[in-house]
């Protein structure tokens, strides 16, 4: 059954024309959005401002409790 479910698929993306197009502009949307935006604009900021762990968990949990 799982045989024939990866059969199905795999010959659905290989007789593709403009799927394969459209497909790679996804993963290449995708790659900028989760690689590029996380690295520039989400940056670690509990690793950068706190140097124990303890720091951070106290932090956090002042932040959660106000």
């Amino acid at each position: 059954m799982l045989k024939n479910i990866f059969q199905f698929y795999f010959q659905g993306f290989k007789n593709m024309t403009i799927g394969k197009k459209l497909w790679t502009i996804i993963i290449i949307k995708l790659g900028i959005i989760f690689l590029i935006l996380k690295l520039f604009f989400f940056p670690n900021f509990l690793n950068t401002n706190f140097k124990t762990d303890e720091e951070r968990s106290n932090y956090i949990i002042n932040q959660l409790t106000k």
